[in-house]
Order: C-alpha cells, then sequence, then structure tokens
C-alpha cells in the first residue's frame, strides 16, 4: 500500500515559487503586477506562510519587489540586469562547453540529439512553451555532460531576466529554427572536440538576444524599467 507523504511548508513554498516564476517568465503576469498573499494562497489551498516564503524566494532572484504596506510587484523587465545576467551565463557556459570538448557523457550526448528533434517539432508546431522547455533542458544537458551541473545552478538563478524578454523575441517558427541551428553548431563543435568552435558558437547563441532587444523594447515599452 502506497501512502501519500504530506506536503511540508518548504514544498508547497517551492511550488508556488516554481508556479509564480514560469507564470513571471511567460509574461502571464506581466511587468507591473501586483500580487495578494491572500489571493494566491486561496488558489493553492494553503495558508500565507508558504506564499510569503515564495514571494520572498522570487524576490532574491529580483523577480519581483515586496512594498512594505503596499504589496508585492511584479518588476519591470530590466535591460542592465538582463545584460549582466546575459554577462554571466556566457562566462559560464563558454567553459562549460569548453570542458564538454575533452570530457561529454556519452548519454547526455543521445539526450541531446532527442531534444534538438524535440525541439525542432515545438517549432514547427510553433509551440512556444514546449520549444522553451527543450531549449534549457539541452542547456542542462550540456552542463551534465560536461560534468559541471553545478554551474547550471548558478545560471538558473539569473536566466530568468533573459527569458522574459525570449519570451518576446520568438514570435513565431521562423524565430525559433536559427536558435536550433546554433544548438546544433554548438554540439558540432563539442563532437569534433574543438573548444575554440564550441565557445564561438555558445558566444554567437546567447548574443541572439541581442539583436532582438532593441526592437522589442520600442515594441512593447510599458514592460521594461527606464
Amino acid at each position: 500500500m502506497s501512502i501519500a507523504l504530506p506536503i511540508t511548508r518548504g514544498s508547497a513554498a517551492q511550488r508556488i515559487e516554481s508556479e509564480l516564476r514560469r507564470s513571471i517568465i511567460a509574461l502571464e503576469l506581466p511587468p507591473g503586477s501586483r500580487l495578494s498573499e491572500h489571493d494566491i494562497a486561496e488558489r493553492h489551498g494553503v495558508s500565507r506562510q508558504p506564499v510569503r516564503e515564495a514571494l520572498i524566494g522570487l524576490a532574491r532572484t529580483r523577480l519581483v519587489e515586496i512594498q512594505p504596506q503596499r504589496g508585492t510587484v511584479v518588476v519591470k523587465i530590466s535591460v542592465r540586469k538582463m545584460m549582466e545576467a546575459r554577462f554571466v551565463r556566457e562566462a559560464l557556459e563558454t567553459a562549460i562547453v569548453r570542458q564538454a570538448c575533452s570530457s561529454f557523457d556519452r548519454q547526455s550526448r543521445q539526450r541531446i540529439d532527442d531534444l534538438l528533434e524535440m525541439q525542432a517539432t515545438a517549432a514547427r508546431q510553433d509551440d512556444h512553451d514546449a520549444f522553451q522547455r527543450f531549449d534549457e533542458l539541452f542547456h542542462i544537458a550540456l552542463a551534465e555532460g560536461a560534468g559541471c551541473a553545478l554551474a547550471w545552478e548558478a545560471i538558473r538563478d539569473i536566466k530568468a531576466h533573459m527569458d522574459r524578454v525570449c519570451q518576446l523575441t520568438l514570435p513565431g517558427p521562423e524565430a525559433m529554427r536559427p536558435l536550433i541551428d546554433q544548438h546544433r553548431a554548438i554540439i558540432a563543435a563539442i563532437d569534433a572536440g574543438d573548444e575554440d568552435a564550441a565557445a564561438d558558437a555558445m558566444h554567437h547563441h546567447l548574443t541572439e538576444i541581442l539583436r532582438a532587444l532593441p526592437r522589442v523594447e520600442a515594441e512593447r515599452p510599458e514592460l521594461f524599467s527606464a
């Protein structure tokens, strides 16, 4: 007989934080939205304490701002924070692919082929959420395959500032396909054991967002901080 384990306060807070983070990145909770502890607690069927913990976690990664006496607000997209996040992410991920050229786990390498196929399918179907999910899994597989899983832990907390902009820059299959080609170029360089080519391919991939940024900032200025 299986016994369902009770949900602890910590696990409830993590679950709520994860769901709110997803909604913020997907812009379902757009910048400037006010978040009510009471409403969130009711929706999730919990007390306000795990909600408060979840909001503190989101504030730590600067996705929300907790304003005394005024409540919690989803912060606007900061180009400065996004640029800083991209800088740190590139430093870590170029190091990851250089390491991968020397040693790469065979299972992770096989998984990457599957992920690229699933990402291509998501692009053809214009399934933005699935495309983003497989994109993240590709980068996780790179880190794990290179034996650098801890590096991804650092990347995960800062990449949300890039992810909200990515949500605006991938409006259809035509915008998604080049990213798959860039993924293929990264893994081809790793297969060839060419560290410089792998690092260059990762640099090109992570600067794609900079090429699209001026357009989306002009089109949706209300989402960005001054």
